[in-house]
């Protein structure tokens, strides 16, 4: 039809409706006759002719649009007349859409209840819970997963514990959102908690389950939630546990060691909120969703095999918020691909902030970046209470240097070749080491005072290298000035948790949401005094797990806690900090710029081997995320299996070097090969890690510039090959 503007789905199309669109909008301007608007009629009409409809139905559609084509023939003469022609349009539109040949639709998808099964299929996966015991199974195309059934310690409360299928009423329905297909149980009408009821929904999309648990709630005395069960696996080589305990480690079925965790995540426990299992290259993957009140209990006794069950901590007595795991099948997994499922779960949450990210946040961090790390302690003062109290040697409970001293050893430091350096410094405060947190201003007359460590602060400036203190905001010692029951953590029965391991003897530990009130004005004082601090450590925020308090007027959650801590890092980098903790629990990785360990699970007065078989599951997810130092021995160390060199591990890694003002021409070169590799791929994510041969002494990893890393921890030796040119 002339003057009919074009379908936006031919060519040139889109600017034309989007004109026509115009025009519209202006007939508030100047009123369109109704043959103006009988062209946009008419343009309607044309871009109905893009809506494909089966065969069978096509000679109708060339009826009915033919049909419109002589209504819009002659111009309307009354806005009646108009609007009957728009009707008559939008009636054709309809049977268009309803009939199309492509249009939206649900997930596929179906829930079953069946004589003794409740069943959910789709076409990547099939659920089936037993209705007497709530066993699982999952099959995927290639496999079948079979979960524990229910058992006695499922829901725990204060003084008591009890199965799921005590519930005297169980009602199952469908549950099916457009993406998923699943089911809702609810469980209610339990003996043991009267009131207490439980919303167990499942969802089956591509090849992942959603399981989440939300709960009615008389009161607060809920403990904890064990479910769902653990997955049946064998005591069998060809089944392997992928467990991100502190670095990682793989635990074969019928691995001869005993072990077993029962702990929150951002724990030792558990790095990162995840785990896996693998039976003939056919996996499983458990990712907690929500992860604050979440950790695991597992469980490899000698010989296998290996249990591992996620466990739901309340908040405050209570299960309070909806609670979510996600299980990942994969019939090709590796622990590698389970890895890097997890990096992009935490990419699509903006959850991961690469070290490229914070540098345009944090210039100073160029100066940490392929850098090695000096750990320095000025003073070390046991107290007589301090359970490391040594009582054979008393001298030794006063361990002292000098700010001048430690200015010293870092000019010896740097004539051997280290030419920069983060500089760590310990016991600086006004008693030392761990003692009087977190009143430790004025620093420590002792150790030189505020002139002192203002001279220390220009010796790093005058060496380029980045000074970073040591500090505390958990510990809250009873010696501190400002101690007050009413600043630490509360049980919920009113008690205080309690300890005197370290220097400064008996303490509490403080109500997190104090610590960035004591940061600032701690932090005040630096600058107040001229002293050029440029990094700061906050002591166990990145390890010991998030914490909670019931004190009626400080009440604090465990996901409170991670914000106060994630605040105290964040108004430090905010001065321009370069921040670091102790070890990299999953929840601070975005905040955090360093930590001072992220070592392998060592098997304590038991030879000091690893606990499974060591592999760099954190690394795997955030290397190109936050900076890692190593131990640099030959034989063992803090992290480091005994009979493995740590700076074989530094360089499989990738990561920082440790360094000391004592070590050898032979330690420093090994530091400056380290230090080069470190300045290549310190942004490259670390794509691979391989075992090489059966004996796991042989090993390698690839960064994404390329850069391959072949060490051999039985003869000691290494090659680094560069990426292509």
């Amino acid at each position: 039809m002339a003057g009919t503007p074009r379908c936006p789905c031919s060519p040139g199309g889109y600017l034309i409706a989007a004109l026509s669109a115009m025009a519209l909008m202006g007939s508030g301007v100047r009123a369109a006759s109704l043959a103006e608007r009988l062209t946009t009629l008419r343009f309607h009409v044309e871009c109905l002719r893009a809506v494909p409809v089966p065969a069978h139905l096509d000679g109708e559609k060339t009826q009915r649009l033919a049909e419109l084509g002589s209504l819009l023939a002659e111009t309307p003469a009354t806005e009646t007349e108009f609007n009957e022609r728009y009707q008559r349009i939008d009636a054709v539109r309809t049977w268009l859409l309803a009939n199309a040949a492509e249009k939206p639709t649900r997930a596929d998808g179906a829930f079953a209840e069946r004589e003794g099964h409740w069943t959910v299929t789709t076409p990547a996966l099939t659920l089936q819970v037993r209705t007497n015991d709530l066993a699982m199974s999952v099959r995927t195309p290639e496999h079948s997963w079979q979960f524990e059934p229910a058992g006695a310690q499922d829901i725990e409360f204060a003084g008591r514990a009890f199965s799921l299928t005590s519930a005297r009423s169980i009602q199952a329905v469908a549950f099916a959102p457009g993406y998923a297909a699943g089911m809702t149980l609810v469980f209610a009408d339990f003996p043991a908690a009267p009131g207490f009821e439980l919303h167990w929904t499942v969802s089956l999309s591509q090849n992942e389950i959603e399981f989440e648990l939300a709960a009615r709630e008389p009161d607060a005395t809920l403990q904890a939630i064990n479910w769902p069960k653990a997955i049946e696996t064998a005591n069998h080589a060809s089944v392997l546990s992928v467990i991100p305990k502190m670095q990682g480690m793989l635990v074969p079925g019928d691995w001869p060691q005993e072990i077993r965790a029962l702990d929150l995540c951002n724990s030792r426990s558990l790095y990162m909120p995840w785990w896996g299992q693998i039976h003939d290259g056919h996996g499983v993957q458990v990712i907690l969703d929500t992860s604050d009140d979440a950790g695991a209990a597992y469980h490899h006794p000698a010989g296998g095999p290996t249990r591992i069950t996620p466990r739901w901590y309340a908040s405050l007595g209570q299960l309070r918020y909806l609670r979510v795991a996600r299980y990942v099948f994969d019939d090709r997994a590796t622990y590698v691909r389970m890895a890097k499922r997890y990096r992009r779960y935490v990419q699509e949450r903006g959850l991961f902030v690469s070290l490229a990210e914070k540098l345009g946040t944090t210039p100073a961090l160029a100066e940490v970046i392929g850098r090695p790390v000096v750990h320095l302690g000025a003073l070390y003062h046991f107290v007589p209470q301090s359970r490391l109290f040594n009582q054979q040697a008393i001298e030794a409970n006063h361990n002292l240097q000098t700010f001048d001293q430690l200015a010293e050893q870092l000019r010896t430091l740097q004539s051997k070749g280290i030419q920069d350096a983060y500089v760590h410094l310990d016991g600086w405060g006004f008693y030392g080491y761990d003692n009087g947190h977190p009143d430790v201003m004025p620093v420590g007359a002792e150790q030189g005072g505020w002139p002192g460590l203002q001279r220390f602060a220009e010796t790093c400036q005058q060496l380029g290298y980045l000074f970073a203190v040591h500090d505390q905001y958990r510990d809250f010692y009873l010696n501190a000035v400002s101690f007050d029951e009413r600043l630490a953590l509360t049980r919920l029965d009113g008690s205080q948790p309690d300890d005197s391991t370290w220097c400064g003897g008996p303490q509490r530990f403080l109500n997190p949401r104090f610590a960035p009130g004591y940061v600032r004005r701690n932090h005040d004082q630096f600058a107040q005094h001229g002293v050029h601090v440029q990094g700061a450590y906050l002591d166990v925020f990145a390890v010991v797990p998030l914490e909670e308090s019931a004190h009626p007027a400080h009440p604090l959650t465990r996901a409170d806690c991670a914000r106060y801590r994630r605040e105290c890092f964040d108004l430090l980098r905010a001065r321009g900090y370069v921040v670091s903790s102790e070890e990299p629990a999953d929840y601070l990785v975005r905040s955090l710029h360093l930590v001072h360990h992220g070592p392998y699970a060592i098997a304590r007065g038991q030879g000091d081997g690893p606990v499974g078989i060591p592999a760099p599951l954190f690394s795997l997810v955030y290397h190109d995320a936050i900076l890692l130092p190593w131990e640099m021995g030959d034989d063992g160390g803090w992290g480091i299996p005994k009979g493995d060199a740590g700076w074989l591990h530094c360089l499989l890694n990738g990561g920082l070097p440790y360094v000391t003002p004592a070590d050898t021409a032979v330690q420093v070169a090994r530091v400056q090969d380290a230090l080069a590799l470190a300045r290549r791929v310190g942004l490259a994510e670390l794509v691979n890690h391989e075992f090489l041969d059966a004996s796991r002494r042989r090993q390698r990893t690839t960064f994404s510039d390329g850069t391959r890393v072949t060490v051999n921890f039985a003869s000691k030796d290494y090659q680094i090959e560069p990426p292509p040119q």
